[in-house]
């Protein structure tokens, strides 16, 4: 039975955990304090965690004792994943931020680090963000003053702490989200409480799918920054003592004001040169001028707005511009404008004429439309007659291509897709080379209660609904961090990306399957030498999205990132990534055990979803960055990376190989967070590759 103040703490929601180690000196009537946090109990022991001697010293080991009510044994659980200790100054931390079992646990003052990051799963057992270990008595004891470190989960009453961790109820959804008080540089966001079977512990705040800020589960109010002129959708999640995540709220868009107005255009580029190196033309020129700064430059072909370079409020862009896939002996006359943060336009700058070479002599050749499209197309596959299947995101169909002539079909709608208001609903597309002669598509979708992956026969150009099976199911959704992406490995296995489901703490808990990269066999089974057992065969993810292999059989993954960096990444089996501990290299991601990626990306130049391999060639395709990279794989590393149609074609969101050796590629320009069907003007196009 539970301390009556525990129970009644709990039922306000406040998540606690004590945990304690070392040699215990018993505590004296002269040491104790009133006591501000809960204490939880060792399940085998029936004690207490505890920290040693009521010290509050640097390094004081913790242990299990007697539950006698007193300060240092009343722990807080916060937003951030600490376990607080004495009113919050000090931290449980695993000593010298060891992740190899065993290892010590202490006090420490708190700093953030990702030895002092904690997961309180549904099964009782409290699991170091950083290490992937449970926090253990040691020796299984249950006597006075018995040590309490990690080592490695085996899920014994020992690794098991009485607390609201029975609970697997996520909250509802907060209500009536809303905004005050906008100004250029700050809003009130606000929201009606969600309920919980428990009690809401903490509300996490976000715009579009990135992390704002943490608030406790008291608090429906908070004021954000926001950036002047810049449009972003806001919405909150609750979430419990348990760490169960509420679906989202609402999205609420804002546009903030600009802070300081501005009427002056930057004056004219000048000095624009170019040269044709076969069917691709380099411009340069020299920058312009402005009163408060150059936000981008608009290159023009012929009059038409043909590419983008863009820059920061701290960083001015480019005077550089690539554009490929002409047309040879071809003249083209050019012009460039530069633009400020509230769009006054500069005038032209002079114009130049360039004519291409006989032959296209560089990587990136011919760039032709095959299609279009009035919702986003997302996952595409390549039949063994060379046609396409693409399926549309919010519609929830799928469309049989003929590259060759664009004639388009219908083969039917997936059955029990769901929208999120976001970024779920129909994703993932793959088959197997056995296709010819099983006709099995494999589809990953969002369904009302998951997101899941399914196979369906494609028979006389129909989906064959009837032969649905369901191969995976249970996989947490939610309006962002869906993940999505399918491919099939030179295995035979599945290979599946899953977001994080905007639950960090999921990355990290390897029984869980989100925000991983799973891997099963083509009937749903779970392969032999999977390293624990389970469909996981890479975690520590937060929205992968992009998968490809190489030619030594190798899977990269193409991965975003909070607000920081987005990231590529080399996938080995049972390899931790580190999120949430560490974003891209930031954070603690140079901690051993974590997997560093292979080359990372700031958010403005990247946020890329889709990835294909072609002669091992990576190529990256990105939405807000409105590029496609070329990235040589040499060994282990990427080299020699090229962008190409920089703000040409707008946000990319897959690419696939085509069967000639080129490339398919997709844009998602339209509608691409609001799950509504059919309300965008999305463009496939074939890019030819040259050497």
């Amino acid at each position: 039975m539970l301390p009556s103040n525990l129970r009644r703490r709990l039922r306000l929601g406040v998540l606690t955990a004590v945990v304690a180690a070392a040699a215990l000196v018993a505590p004296t009537a002269t040491t104790a304090t009133a006591a501000t946090g809960s204490t939880v109990v060792g399940v085998a022991s029936g004690r207490c965690l505890d920290v040693v001697g009521n010290s509050t010293a640097s390094k004081t080991r913790v242990n299990i004792y007697d539950c006698i009510g007193q300060a240092n044994q009343a722990w807080t659980f916060t937003a951030a994943g600490e376990l607080r200790v004495y009113d919050g100054t000090m931290c449980l931390d695993v000593a010298g931020a060891s992740t190899t079992s065993p290892a010590d646990a202490q006090i420490y003052p708190c700093n953030g680090g990702g030895n002092q990051k904690w997961r309180i799963t549904a099964d009782g057992t409290i699991v170091g963000v950083q290490s992937g270990l449970c926090l253990d008595v040691t020796g299984a004891g249950t006597a006075n003053s018995t040590l309490v470190g990690l080592y490695t989960c085996t899920g014994a009453g020992n690794q098991k702490w009485r607390t609201a961790l029975g609970d697997a109820q996520p909250p509802s959804v907060p209500g009536n989200p809303r905004v005050s008080d906008l100004v250029c540089d700050a809003v009130t966001f606000s929201w009606n409480a969600a309920t919980d079977n428990v009690g809401v512990a903490f509300y996490d705040v976000y715009h579009d799918g990135q992390l704002m800020k943490s608030v406790s589960g008291s608090t429906l109010s908070t004021s954000l920054t926001v950036v002047g002129g810049v449009t972003w959708g806001l919405y909150v999640n609750a979430r419990d003592a348990a760490g169960n995540v509420s679906q989202a709220s609402a999205t609420v868009p804002v546009t903030p004001p600009q802070c300081q107005p501005d009427t002056q255009a930057p004056s004219a580029p000048t000095g624009l040169t170019g040269s044709a190196s076969g069917t691709t033309v380099t411009l340069n020129w020299t920058a312009a001028t402005d009163n408060i700064g150059v936000r981008a430059y608009d290159v023009y072909r012929g009059g038409a707005k043909v590419g983008s370079v863009t820059g920061t409020a701290t960083a001015p862009p480019a005077t550089t511009f690539v554009d490929s896939g002409l047309a040879p002996n071809t003249s083209y006359s050019y012009y460039v404008v530069a633009r400020d943060a509230q769009a006054n336009v500069s005038p032209p700058s002079a114009s130049k004429t360039v004519i291409t070479g006989a032959a296209c002599g560089d990587s990136v050749c011919a760039v032709t439309q095959i299609a279009r499209d009035t919702d986003i197309p997302w996952g595409l596959v390549t039949l063994p007659d060379g046609t396409i299947l693409y399926n549309r995101r919010d519609a929830h169909d799928i469309v049989h291509l003929n590259p060759a002539t664009g004639a388009k079909t219908s083969v039917g709608t997936v059955p029990g897709v769901d929208n999120t208001d976001g970024e779920g609903g129909l994703l993932g597309l793959a088959i197997a080379s056995s296709f010819a002669g099983d006709h099995w598509l494999y589809i990953m979708h969002t369904s009302p209660s998951d997101n899941r992956i399914v196979r369906i026969k494609l028979a006389n150009d129909k989906l064959d609904t009837a032969s649905e099976q369901v191969l995976l199911s249970g996989l947490l959704r939610n309006k962002f961090h869906n993940g999505g992406r399918l491919r099939f490995g030179p295995d035979g296995k599945l290979y599946a990306s899953t977001g994080d489901a905007q639950n960090g703490d999921n990355a990290q808990n390897k029984t869980s399957l989100n925000g991983k990269i799973l891997r099963i066999n083509p009937d749903g089974s779970v392969p032999s030498d999977n390293p624990f057992g389970n469909q996981v065969w890479s975690y520590g993810h937060r929205n992968p999205q992009g998968l490809a292999f190489d030619s030594q059989g190798r899977l990269w993954e193409q991965e975003f990132g909070n607000a920081v960096m987005d990231e590529t990444n080399l996938i080995t089996k049972g390899g931790n990534y580190g999120w949430p501990a560490c974003e891209g290299t930031s954070g603690t991601c140079g901690t051993a055990g974590f997997l560093a990626p292979k080359r990372t990306y700031s958010t403005a130049e990247g946020s890329c979803s889709g990835i294909a391999i072609v002669r091992d060639v990576l190529y990256v395709a990105c939405e807000r960055g409105t590029r496609m990279y070329r990235e040589v794989i040499s060994g282990s590393e990427l080299t020699d990376v090229q962008a190409y149609f920089n703000g040409t074609y707008g946000r990319l969101r897959t690419v696939e190989p085509a069967p000639d050796g080129g490339l398919w590629l997709t844009t998602t320009n339209n509608g691409d967070k609001d799950s509504i069907p059919d309300n965008s003007d999305e463009k496939i196009f074939h890019v030819a590759l040259g050497g």
